[in-house]
Formats: C-alpha cells, structure tokens, sequence
C-alpha cells in the first residue's frame, strides 16, 4: 500500500478512500468504570498483555511521568484496521482511553449522530482489560483489539487531551467528500486517535494525514512498544 515519500502515500490512500466509498466499505469499524457513550517501521517483537517494558516501568515509577498508548484492531474495518487511544492522568496511576467505533458502518454521519464514541477511566490493567474485550464497544464487536503500542513521556497535556475528547466525540464521522465543504478528507478513529494523543503532546507521536490507514499508520510509531492483546 505504501508507495515511498508523503506525496505518494497520500496519493495512493486518497485512492483507496475512493474506491472504498464507492464499493460500499466503510473506515474504522468493527464488522459485527464510568464510560461515557455518546509510517512504515520495523515492528519489534510482540510481548503478552502482561508484560512491561522498561519504558513503562520507569514511567510508573515516576510520579510526574505520562504516557500514551495506541489500540489496534488489525483486522478492522475490511482489514484496513482500526484504532483507539489511551493516556495516562499524570502523576496518578489513572489512564483514560476510548475510541471512534462507528457501529453503524456509515461514511458519513453529522455531528450529533451515533459514532459510537466513547471514553473510560481507570487502572493500567483496567484499561487493557476493558480494551482486550471490547468491553465498551456499542454492540456485538467482531474484531477486538488485539495489539497495542505505548509509549513512556515525562509529562502529558491532560487538560487539552480531555478537551480534544469532547471535540472528537462530536464532530460526527467521515470518510470521503465532505458534503459541507466539497473536501475529500476524514474524521475517523485514527484522526480520534492522533489528535487526543497529539493534543496531549505524546511524544513520537507520527503525524497523520486524513484518510490515512490505520493499520499503515500504526507502522510508523517509532520507538513506541510493542505487544499483543489478549482477553483477560
């Protein structure tokens, strides 16, 4: 899928947004605690759930540290995958995470629709529980998250994280021609995802152009951790 530079990437995922319009798949779906409804690289080893990496240690060892932590749904959204977030409240113990899930498989819906968005709070092991299950999916998933990748920071920007949630969770769902503006552009789970985490200043953080791929996308985050995600 990837054709070498930006300027080829985006031309050819421009591609693929439009032949997905039209034959009919749809982005960022899953075919099939308080919660709140509403670039390519080499990919290291895969670890269990369980384990922690050296990174995260030394983060939670830390009480002004942060982080940040990208949920994966390879098989999502006709393979093209699927993606939710995840950050830590800093200097507590706290994470908040959710995602875009988009149940009703639609391209388009407008603000205020049903895009099956939803956040939660809770432990490092909560999340990656409620995340492994699907456990705040808006109806029957198919395609639960199964891998995840993180990253330690010495500091995180909670308040504007929190206020990009309330942004993204509103803004309603898009793949394709904007029926306002005529733009063929995104606001999908992977621009839910980098903008949360962008706006909590995650650090390489690698930027994501609308109507990007997910599970190409995922590839570039360098020097972020590598595991797979098991239901526990």
């Amino acid at each position: 899928m990837f054709i070498g530079g930006r300027t080829g990437r985006i031309a050819c995922l421009v591609t693929v947004a439009v032949t997905t319009a039209v034959g009919g798949l749809i982005g960022c779906h899953s075919s099939g605690s308080a919660t709140h409804q509403q670039r390519p690289a080499k990919v290291r080893k895969a670890r269990s759930a369980g384990e922690t990496t050296g990174g995260l240690t030394r983060m939670s060892a830390s009480a002004g540290s942060g982080g940040a932590c990208v949920f994966v749904k390879p098989d999502g959204a006709q393979k093209f995958g699927h993606v939710g977030w995840g950050f830590r409240i800093t200097g507590t113990n706290q994470w908040v995470y959710g995602a875009v899930e988009n149940p009703t498989n639609k391209l388009y819906t407008p603000p205020g629709g049903n895009i099956g968005a939803w956040h939660a709070q809770g432990s490092y092991a909560r999340m990656l529980s409620d995340m492994s299950r699907d456990a705040h999916y808006p109806g029957r998933s198919t395609h639960p998250y199964s891998r995840y990748r993180c990253v330690s920071s010495s500091t995180g920007d909670v308040n504007n994280a929190w206020r990009m949630i309330h942004t993204v969770e509103s803004r309603g769902f898009l793949v394709g021609i904007d029926p306002k503006t005529g733009e063929l552009t995104s606001r999908d789970c992977l621009d839910a995802t980098y903008d949360v985490l962008h706006a909590y200043r995650a650090r390489h953080l690698t930027y994501a152009p609308h109507l990007d791929i997910p599970n190409v996308w995922v590839e570039t985050l360098w020097d972020w951790s590598d595991h797979t995600l098991t239901p526990r």
